[in-house]
């Protein structure tokens, strides 16, 4: 991605010292185009802004996009070593009998779980999504109670899942924003499995499927990552792509055809490349500002960001961002190095671009009466 000019970082500084730039309105841009969906969302990793949304909070069958959370799950219990990739687990009658989409499991022919995770991201089966999930939580009933909570964790706030394959429940239900945010959450923790996703074919017991994501084979920069249809939700598709190092993330719920949900999506990653672009605008730890206390020891505390801090804003529309800072009164004292302490608000003059958390880049302590007095004393000099 590319990262902002020198120019560019200490104009904001500037701003940020003594609030001198004279905001003006980001470059028009054109309304994001009419596409075949009932609710969709273009989404910037990086940056975590929504570019384009229509119903994004509105819970819908998901179908299939279900088993992203399957395998976030998945990924996880590889992550905390209670299964792993080449090991085999048995499976059950109720995996093969799955019915619906399917890697063709059957109970006495060995499969690893690496097979299923093809098995399930590529082809979608459902036999691969129960059997992963006996194997992680014993049984696919307790499985759900995980995604549940994993939902919670994550912040996808209208979602509610009922089993672990995604077909129609009236209440398995889950928003573009949530997909979204489910996406954001596998791209960010398990970069070493979105490989999985964006596989042209998949062999299983002598049968060779193609990936139902139509994008994989029509658009070299599409990643992933998943397709979902029944009768219920319509066509869904949850398309990941790359293009010149920056990624995008566009989810279509209720398309009324395969080709529609593809179509859909293609159009919203070209709206988000053609008129967007993400810069880095700060570092991790770069000092963006100060909070005083005269309680302190030291007085002024500086801050900055945890981690970098990305934006996304209309091509041609860096310039036009004004950084301002939200402290407390007071800190609370002491105070650790790495303890949040305020937040950077940027905005382009006519509404707030992104909200980022401040941290204290050294600690402080509560300061005796003398230190207090001097402090008052030196700030009037």
């Amino acid at each position: 991605m590319p990262i902002p000019s020198r120019a560019l970082c200490a104009l904001l500084l500037v701003a940020l010292c003594d609030g001198t730039i004279q905001a003006e309105p980001m470059p028009a841009i054109p309304d994001a185009p009419n596409v075949d969906a009932r609710s969709y969302v273009l989404i910037d990793p990086a940056s975590g802004q929504t570019l384009a949304a229509r119903s994004p909070d509105q819970p819908a069958p998901p179908a299939s996009l279900t088993k992203l959370m399957t395998a976030y799950l998945t990924f996880q219990a590889l992550a905390h070593g209670s299964i792993k990739l080449d090991q085999t687990p048995p499976v059950s009658v109720a995996a093969w009998k799955a019915g619906g989409s399917t890697m063709f499991l059957e109970p006495n022919l060995p499969v690893t779980v690496e097979q299923m995770i093809r098995g399930m991201v590529i082809v979608s089966g459902n036999d691969a999504a129960v059997a992963l999930a006996e194997a992680i939580a014993g049984n696919t009933g307790s499985f759900v109670q995980m995604m549940n909570a994993a939902a919670r964790q994550l912040g996808m706030t209208r979602s509610h899942f009922d089993n672990v394959d995604g077909l129609p429940t009236p209440i398995h239900l889950v928003s573009a924003r949530d997909i979204g945010i489910l996406t954001e959450a596998i791209i960010r923790a398990y970069p070493q499995y979105l490989h999985y996703f964006g596989e042209q074919t998949f062999t299983y017991n002598r049968v060779t499927q193609r990936n139902w994501n139509p994008l994989v084979f029509t658009d070299s920069s599409v990643t992933g990552m998943k397709t979902g249809h029944t009768d219920e939700a319509g066509y869904c598709l949850d398309a990941t792509a790359t293009r010149n190092g920056r990624r995008l993330v566009a989810v279509v719920l209720g398309a009324s055809t395969r080709n529609g949900s593809a179509k859909a999506a293609e159009a919203l990653l070209d709206y988000g490349y053609r008129f967007f672009e993400t810069r880095r605008v700060y570092k991790a730890g770069q000092v963006v500002g100060t909070a005083r206390d005269n309680w302190a020891n030291p007085a002024q505390v500086p801050l900055g960001p945890a981690g970098d801090v990305w934006i996304t804003v209309p091509i041609g529309g860096g310039a036009q961002l004004k950084p301002s800072l939200s402290l407390p009164a007071q800190l609370s004292l002491p105070l650790t190095r790495g303890q949040a302490v305020g937040t950077l608000i940027l905005s382009d003059g006519s509404r707030e671009v992104a909200r980022v958390p401040l941290v204290a880049m050294q600690p402080a302590e509560k300061a005796g009466w003398l230190r207090h007095w001097w402090n008052i004393v030196r700030a009037k000099i």
